[in-house]
């Protein structure tokens, strides 16, 4: 048995709503991180940092599965919905901690920072694009809309993949390796799906 094998028989044993667990578990250490000092001098920045940083990567992550599909033959696509939603929860409790925490909720000012800063705007952009995503990831919204339209949907994946690596690289401002990394892991993520494949001969 091959590599991509044994991976695919470990991944069917383990249930997608270990992903939300995990997920959820990992939010709370970092709110006890939070809580007691582990984020750094600055808490509130470190634990909005954090989240969004979760959030992006989980985005990266829910991109993997198609290419190691059609490229190594490793078949996570049962734990692609838990992935994105878990990232969509990541990225909204990253939005919490700068309205809440770091705005105390002054909703004037935070919507004057929105319009004022791009990169506060970029990323306000890729989560609106992820809203529709969240609400139709589920086997309800796809029967209604049809594979073909919900696919056509999803794809908005993608600009809100990029545009949140953006907002991460705009944010850092000083343009050190890590964000370039995380764009260009999108933007590559995103071409392995226009690669065209060569077709296998079939033996006379």
């Amino acid at each position: 048995m091959d590599m991509a094998s044994r991976i695919n028989v470990a991944a069917r044993r383990i249930p997608a709503w270990t992903i939300y667990a995990a997920g959820f578990l990992w939010s709370a250490w970092l709110l006890w991180q939070a809580l007691t000092g582990g984020l750094g001098a600055d808490p509130v920045k470190g634990l909005e940092h954090a989240l969004g940083l979760v959030g992006l990567k989980l985005l990266l992550a829910g991109l993997c599965v198609t290419p190691l599909r059609r490229f190594a033959g490793i078949n996570l696509l049962k734990f692609r919905r838990a992935i994105g939603l878990t990232a969509f929860y990541y990225i909204i409790l990253h939005l919490l901690s700068w309205l809440v925490l770091d705005m105390g909720l002054l909703i004037g000012q935070a919507l004057h920072d929105i319009v004022k800063r791009p990169y506060i705007t970029i990323g306000m952009a890729a989560l609106v694009l992820m809203i529709p995503l969240a609400i139709t990831s589920n086997n309800k919204m796809v029967r209604r809309l049809g594979a073909a339209r919900w696919q056509r949907l999803h794809k908005l994946t993608y600009p809100a993949v990029v545009l949140g690596a953006l907002h991460y690289i705009w944010l850092v401002k000083v343009w050190p390796l890590a964000p370039l990394v995380y764009m260009g892991l999108a933007l590559g993520l995103i071409a392995c799906r226009y690669v065209t494949l060569p077709r296998r001969r079939v033996a006379a």
